[in-house]
């Protein structure tokens, strides 16, 4: 089956040939031969069931960051969660906080609400430009601490049919679960605790601060290597000496050197082979692999 089915049942929620990059935080890269927005769960329930139907390989995406797009079109589905999967609902329970959160919720929204009302634990999470689907499929994180940490289980749709999932079932590690691409993280549990709002908003402030003073801004995709145990990625890279380099409209950013920045109307082939180049240089120099945080859609895997 084509889209064509989507199409007729989707009432407007289904964009062909949808430019899929520029909803990335690159901002360059292709298109794909269909783009099915999500804005409810009972769209969920209507399209759920279509969507392993069309014969096309499913890509979700949430706010685009970690994700590389190939130019030209792509013969893929992606799948985008709107406004009705990103809820924050939470209740005491016994010194402790049970939070539960839509997977289309962004993970700086959240946190700073829940700081705002004195849920800490959440704060790490300001600096991170994604979502929370996302960050459950990535086990996301930064400052000392990452989903893993709090998560309590996670709701995924998988084969139609959503699923509670606890979090040892998840099996997350460092930048990585058990979740396989066709399946899609529909909203997570938290446990937290109570403390002080005006302290948790200092720590927010302060991770915000650093962020500014240390990453890069414009169109870039987030850290592109994971760091190697006992080491920081952006440090190996800088001893290759590959900070500021550039490929064609991609550069190695002078700020941070795992961070790669594009310039506007550049392409998505030029980061990717700057993410080769800066891999097999760093393996030649130091001797050690590293790994990509990225995902890609038209590209070969760089894990």
């Amino acid at each position: 089956m084509s889209v064509d089915l989507l199409v007729e049942r989707g009432a407007g929620r289904v964009v062909e040939h949808a430019p899929l990059g520029a909803l990335t935080t690159y901002r360059v890269g292709g298109s794909v031969r269909a783009l099915v927005q999500l804005r409810t769960y009972r769209d969920l329930e209507e399209l759920g069931p279509l969507l392993g139907a069309t014969g096309l390989e499913m890509c979700v995406i949430g706010n685009g960051s970690n994700l590389l797009v190939a130019d030209g079109e792509q013969d893929i589905l992606a799948v985008k969660l709107g406004d009705g999967f990103s809820q924050l609902d939470w209740h005491d329970d016994g010194g402790q906080v049970l939070v539960s959160v839509g997977a289309g919720l962004d993970l700086p929204v959240a946190a700073r609400r829940l700081s705002n009302e004195g849920i800490c634990g959440f704060e790490w999470a300001v600096g991170v430009p994604g979502t929370m689907g996302g960050a459950v499929m990535m086990n996301a994180g930064g400052h000392g601490s990452d989903v893993a940490s709090s998560l309590e289980s996670a709701r995924i749709w998988r084969n139609g049919v959503i699923e509670v999932v606890g979090v040892k079932d998840l099996h997350l590690d460092y930048r990585s679960s058990a979740l396989a691409p066709g399946q899609i993280v529909v909203g997570a549990e938290l446990r937290l605790l109570r403390g002080d709002a005006r302290r948790s908003g200092e720590q927010i402030r302060e991770i915000v601060r650093w962020r500014r003073e240390h990453q890069p801004g414009g169109a870039n995709g987030g850290s592109v290597f994971r760091n190697p145990s006992g080491e920081h990625a952006g440090r190996l890279i800088e001893l290759s000496g590959c900070k500021g380099l550039r490929y064609n409209s991609a550069q190695v950013s002078e700020k941070h050197a795992n961070f790669f920045v594009v310039e506007p109307a550049g392409r998505a082939s030029d980061v990717y082979a700057l993410i080769e180049i800066v891999r097999d240089r760093v393996l030649e120099v130091t001797g050690v692999a590293l790994h990509c945080e990225h995902h890609f859609v038209g590209f070969e895997e760089l894990g």
